[in-house]
């Protein structure tokens, strides 16, 4: 969606078009910074952080249910509030909800509201909130967060009281929270329906946009967390990834999102910018297909398991910028197996299996594409190493605009990523016979009773117990080769303090320009 932007041009035209003096000069409530301050250690207040994204052009909006790039979601954390995020371990964490609770059966579930405030001083109410998911749920419109929300009744649901929100859903669900923090479930005031002139209850306020250039916003002093210690933030566009390094290590800027591995290690240590890994940002493998040869024989997949060098495929896709993976999603979240053996390259057992599903000599398709970073170098690398098992993979570059479409039915092996997200949500989305982004084709009955029955299970130990048996499954003879983990690298000003080095990209951490600061 991203069309180039000389650096020069997106910064010029950011500072002439909004009028960079519309940040207020002065905060009602700063913050108290000591003697160290200058040198870093406590939060100082004041002056302006321009951060660069890569944009997505003239087409861009501020409606925040329709985001869908990561400057879109930086946009959206600044000026808006879902009720909960995801933390670093892709745990739900309450935001303008003050907590959340079940009925016996946990389908209903009754979400407090904190005290809060919109940009315009009206208090975020229930009405909000039922407004805001409405919309997102509404069949006509293409809101990303609507299929979170698919569990929810919301004609059933009500407002107990300005404050209290009763949620009833479809079924059992345990992980009901996790729908809070969903990808794009922002809260805004009841009717809105233009935002042109945006008002959220988020840390920053409307002051100007420039679609394809830059937003440019004012700190809002009433912000329910407590007001940023910045005057004000510009968030620019720059689709290059020279572009924004450029612009980071000319001084125009002093927060440069997605550098690439090749920038991140030219300025390491080299005192000009500072290089923050996040790790664990986006998990990166191969899907097969379960549902037609050769890999509706689990012995094939299996094979393909063993025929991977994982540290090889970190080091040439991701230029050692990520972590081995292990064939199950979401590693360090909450459910994770940790415990299940490292699986290594076995090509002697992996030609054994070939045999025994008679599928010696095999020639498979490789479907990928440019679309993400990495894909077609991991391909290729794979290629290779399948060679050395017997098996000959021919790799199909493809699209880039049609690509996730085409894979999601076509082909039988194909290169995949994603974002982090909990594993409830991975299992929920793209696991279950009626998952509608299901790529793998994944369909068993007894592996949906299984989530079904961790949906249906208050104790969190059981809950924890039915999830690992699901993913030793999936460990034996999933659909999933994941083979690394990749960090998303964030470029920052020797100036700028208090970026959070653990959060994945997309939780809760991850570009809260609200907690930082410019010494």
């Amino acid at each position: 969606m991203s069309r180039p932007l000389a650096r020069r041009t997106v910064l010029a035209a950011a500072a002439g078009t909004l009028g960079l003096a519309a940040c207020s000069p002065g905060r009602t409530n700063p913050v108290a910074a000591d003697a160290d301050a200058d040198a870093g250690t406590a939060p100082r207040a004041g002056g302006r952080l321009r951060a660069v994204f890569a944009g997505g052009g003239a087409g861009e909006t501020l409606d925040p249910h329709l985001v869908n790039l990561f400057a879109d979601a930086a946009r959206a954390k600044a000026l808006y509030d879902k009720l909960a995020d995801f933390g670093s371990d892709l745990a739900a964490v309450p935001r303008l909800a003050s907590g959340w609770e079940p009925n016996a059966a946990l389908d209903t579930w009754t979400v407090r509201l904190r005290p809060a405030a919109f940009h315009d001083g009206r208090p975020v109410t229930a009405a909000d909130v039922l407004h805001s998911y409405r919309r997102i749920a509404d069949p006509k419109r293409a809101f990303r967060a609507r299929a979170s929300l698919e569990p929810i009744d919301l004609a059933a649901s009500r407002a107990v009281d300005a404050a209290t929100v009763e949620f009833r859903l479809k079924r059992p669900y345990a992980e009901f929270p996790n729908v809070l923090a969903a990808f794009g479930a922002y809260i805004v005031p009841e009717g809105a329906e233009s935002f042109d002139r945006p008002v959220g209850s988020g840390p920053f306020a409307f002051v100007g946009f420039e679609p394809g250039h830059s937003l440019l916003l004012r700190r809002f002093d009433g912000y329910w967390e407590g007001a940023p210690h910045l005057d004000g933030l510009e968030i620019l566009d720059a689709a290059e990834e020279s572009a924004r390094a450029n612009a980071l290590l000319a001084g125009q800027a002093d927060y440069a999102h997605e550098l690439t591995p090749a920038t991140a290690r030219a300025h390491q240590g080299g005192g000009r910018i500072g290089i923050v890994r996040l790790r664990g940002s986006a998990m990166q493998g191969f899907v097969m297909k379960t549902d037609r040869p050769p890999f509706d024989d689990p012995r094939v997949r299996q094979a393909f398991f063993l025929i991977a060098d994982r540290q090889e495929l970190v080091d040439g896709a991701l230029s050692g910028a990520g972590e081995i993976g292990n064939d199950l999603f979401g590693k360090g979240a909450r459910y994770y197996p940790a415990a299940l053996p490292q699986r290594t390259q076995d090509l002697a057992r992996a030609r054994a299996l070939l045999r025994e599903a008679g599928a010696e000599g095999l020639k498979v398709t490789l479907d990928t594409s440019p679309v993400a970073a990495g894909f077609v170098e991991a391909a290729g690398i794979f290629k290779e190493q399948a060679a050395r098992a017997g098996v000959t993979v021919e790799v199909k570059v493809g699209s880039k605009d049609t690509y996730w479409k085409d894979i999601l039915d076509g082909g039988v092996l194909a290169s995949y990523r994603s974002g982090a997200l909990p594993i409830e949500s991975h299992i929920s989305q793209r696991l279950l016979s009626d998952s509608t982004t299901n790529a793998g084709h994944w369909r068993h009955r007894d592996f949906d009773d299984l989530y079904a029955q961790a949906q249906s299970t208050a104790d969190q130990a059981a809950r924890a117990a039915l999830y690992e048996r699901m993913q030793r499954r999936l460990y034996d003879e999933g659909c999933f080769l994941i083979w690394g983990f990749a960090d998303w690298i964030v470029g920052t000003a020797p100036r700028l303090r208090g970026v959070d080095a653990e959060a994945p990209a997309n939780t809760l951490d991850w570009a809260r320009f609200d907690q930082v600061w410019l010494a």
